[in-house]
């Protein structure tokens, strides 16, 4: 069969849960260095930011090693001086590991080297922990010898720096994770080991014998006080003979520091340090910074995740702290400040990791006479693919379009989330169409984590943004966002989004506008008879809407069908509820998703009733709902292996239904992605006819059916299509993998859904 098609891909960006923004932070001179090392499509960044005229931070260098990999992690720990840098990139070199060094001129950096071990071995994850004194380096690889660690040291020889020794206590176990957070200062270093003892946690102690040039092990810190789960070693600080330990989960979540004095050649254990506005998990300790005078401590998850700094004052003569304070950056947000702290002269920056939808911020605080004040805000840029507009790419002979993989199917544009004004972290989710039936011009609705956007595909090759629809006031930003189409009126629900109800859009909104002056609209009405829902079905023959997957407030029919005539499109009405209490995980007749038609397929019976077919979790269900005050539940079927009955779709005949389970592939219950092929010829008796097994192993999501062609979203395996002329034989006649990083393995990361109605046949891919 010859088979070409082409696509307009939309809406991929670097994951949000995942760019990691102030992972790791430190302060150089007057500047401010922050990592953000978790990037699929690139090594990992490191900005640099300086003062200007005004007194106000600003981005002025972004830094990448020259020896760029995709998802390498370079960032994930950073440690300096004087005109050094270090940058650690823990999956650099297929996993083992490396520290690239840069050197500064002026307040510019320029890499200079990079330091490796001599008895590397691959998982190594060479720089989990890192930290320079003076002539040393010391580098923690958390991952060598099945994960129980191992610290190096480097010392200075010249302008090199040469490794001379290896520390790993022989009682480690497998997954202690030595390595994982160090400090050196002088003579002393300090290790911690957090997976030790089931997540307590230990820290281990060595000393610099100058008279036979070893670090000399001293075993682990005394930690009575310390309970399981504890996390002892969080963060260190050492300054002078001075030792702070961090241990965030002590105390049931509350946190704790615990202070140590080198005394008469040993630690001794000393002062235990609490917030004195201590509450259940406020994480005091995940990060700890000490001067020899003003301790900082951490406490992210204080204030319901708005996150504290508490400020310790050291009087060394009397060896006491003589005072403590608290602040936090101003912001009323649930951004788990200061779960990362670096000080510089006057001021100190905490990082936020939930800031900017989880992709992550910071906060930079002054000292001044009233206490520490917030004096900014730091984030990273939006890091991606680039638009890709214009001429058409075409699929190669040997698999290529651009640096997609792909098999009879074109690429006609790419438009990144940031072209249709996406901030940092907001991804795209579900994705539907509208024609308009006056001027024949094709729009694609996008959905987004908290919006849904309107992108004109009439010339695919340039597509034209022309809008957005925010979520609705007072709603939550969320993973799920789905709409649907009926009467040129777009409706939207999302899930688990707080009161969000059902929005309702006239999209002859759009008409007249070409992108040159995008509009932030607001809905024309909004149903609130439910708050939140995970999909939104349609049946547009009979103008009846059905939120599946309702709940959060409201009438949620227990996440089954809750019906709704929108024959008035401006005007829902609730019509009634429908569940299958023999579905669903807690037998609610939960349906996560489902297709309504009028049935006009080969079961006799049924000729023009309204049937749903629902995806509930566990089971196939078919109902007949035309009588929306009687609905009544014609059959449920099950199947081997099932892990989430999520999602599938009627062929052109009303034969066959074909349905995905998300879960199975994630949960090993099959080998490769698999759709199921019901043969609906007796509605009554669904049989479960074939488990077409593709491949790959990725997780499949979304699939439709456009006569004999079968457009599934399958996630890192991207868009696949097959043939169905043989229904129950499908063939695999194109594919194109949106996802241009890793294999096609079992994640949700990748191509959530596709709309393949246009007449054009052009096909919208999110």
């Amino acid at each position: 069969m010859a088979f070409v098609m082409a696509l307009t891909a939309i809406g991929w960006a670097a994951p949000s849960s995942a760019q990691s923004f102030g992972n790791a932070m430190v302060v150089n001179n007057e500047q401010i260095i922050i990592g953000e090392p978790v990037y699929e499509m690139r090594s990992g960044v490191v900005y640099v930011f300086d003062r200007d005229g005004d007194g106000d931070w600003v981005q002025s260098q972004m830094l990448e090693p020259s020896e760029a990999s995709a998802a390498n992690r370079f960032g994930i720990s950073l440690a300096t001086q004087d005109d050094l840098l270090l940058v650690s990139a823990t999956r650099a070199d297929s996993g083992t590991g490396a520290i690239y060094m840069f050197e500064s001129d002026g307040g510019t950096w320029s890499e200079v080297g990079r330091l490796v071990t001599d008895d590397r071995t691959p998982a190594d994850s060479l720089g989990s922990g890192l930290d320079i004194d003076g002539d040393w380096i010391a580098v923690g690889t958390i991952g060598q010898n099945s994960a129980r660690g191992a610290v190096y040291t480097f010392r200075r020889d010249g302008d090199d720096w040469v490794q001379h020794s290896k520390l790993a206590p022989a009682e480690l176990m497998p997954e202690s994770r030595f390595g994982a957070k160090l400090a050196i200062s002088g003579e002393h270093l300090m290790v911690s080991a957090p997976s030790v003892d089931d997540g307590q946690g230990a820290v281990y102690q060595f000393r610099y014998d100058a008279g036979t040039d070893t670090w000399v092990e001293g075993g682990a810190l005394q930690a009575p006080l310390v309970n399981a789960q504890a996390g002892f070693g969080a963060d260190i600080a050492i300054n002078g003979d001075v030792a702070l330990i961090g241990s965030p989960g002590n105390i049931v979540g509350i946190g704790s520091v615990i202070a140590y004095t080198f005394e008469d050649g040993a630690w001794e254990l000393g002062t235990m340090l609490i917030p004195f506005e201590a509450a259940a998990q406020t994480g005091f300790g995940g990060s700890v910074t000490f001067d020899g005078e003003t301790a900082l401590i951490g406490a992210a998850t204080a204030g319901f995740g708005q996150g504290r700094v508490f400020t310790y004052t050291y009087d060394d003569s009397v060896g006491e702290w003589t005072s403590v304070t608290q602040t936090g950056n101003g912001v009323d947000a649930e951004e788990l400040f200061a779960a990362e702290i670096a000080v510089g002269d006057g001021f100190a920056v905490g990082s936020a990791p939930r800031g900017d939808n989880g992709t992550g911020a910071a906060y930079v605080v002054n000292w001044t006479e009233d206490g520490w004040t917030p004096a900014g805000r730091l984030a990273g840029v939006m890091l991606g693919i680039d638009a890709i507009m214009g001429d058409e790419v075409r699929c190669s002979e040997d698999g290529s379009a651009d640096m997609f993989d792909c098999e009879q199917v074109d690429l006609l544009s790419f438009i990144p989330l940031g072209e249709m004004d996406a901030q940092r972290g907001i991804n795209a989710n579900d994705v539907w169409g509208w024609t308009d039936p006056e001027t024949g011009r094709e729009i694609v609705l996008v959905g987004m984590t908290n919006q849904t956007a309107f992108v004109d595909v009439t010339n695919p090759g340039n597509p034209a943004y022309l809008g957005r629809l925010p979520m609705t006031e007072g709603s939550n930003v969320t993973v799920w966002r789905d709409m649907k189409v009926y009467q040129d009126h777009m409706f939207v629900v999302a899930d688990n989004a707080g009161q969000h109800g059902m929005q309702v859009f006239d999209l002859t909104r759009l008409r007249g506008l070409d992108g040159s002056d995008p509009v932030t609209f607001s809905e024309d009405a909004n149903y609130d008879r439910i708050h939140s829902a995970h999909n939104i079905v349609i049946n547009e023959e009979t103008g009846f809407a059905y939120s599946v997957g309702s709940s959060g407030g409201g009438e949620t029919c227990g996440g089954g069908l809750h019906m709704i005539n929108i024959q008035d499109p401006l005007n829902p009405t609730f019509a009634g509820c429908f569940q299958d209490m023999t579905t669903g995980r807690d037998r609610t007749g939960y349906s996560h998703d489902a297709q309504c038609v009028v049935y006009n397929g080969p079961d006799e019976d049924y000729a023009g009733r309204e049937i749903c077919l629902g995806a509930n979790e566990t089971a196939l269900s078919i109902a007949d709902v035309t009588d929306k005050d009687a609905p009544v539940a014609i059959a449920m079927a099950t199947y081997p292996n099932v892990a989430y009955s999520h999602q599938g779709w009627l062929s052109s005949d009303q034969r066959y239904f074909y349905m995905g389970d998300e879960l199975d592939e994630t949960g090993g219950n099959v080998a490769t992605t698999r759709t199921l092929i019901w043969d609906l010829e007796d509605l009554d008796d669904p049989i479960l006819a074939r488990e077409y097994m593709a491949d790959t192993k990725a997780t499949d999501h979304n699939l439709y059916i456009v006569g004999n062609t079968m457009y599934q979203s399958n996630y890192k395996s991207g868009l696949r299509v097959l043939d169905i002329s043989d229904p129950e034989n499908p063939v695999p006649v194109g594919s194109f993998d949106t996802v241009p990083y890793g294999g096609d393995d079992a994640q949700m990361d990748g191509s959530w859904s596709n709309y393949p109605y246009f007449q054009s046949g052009v096909v919208a891919v999110t």
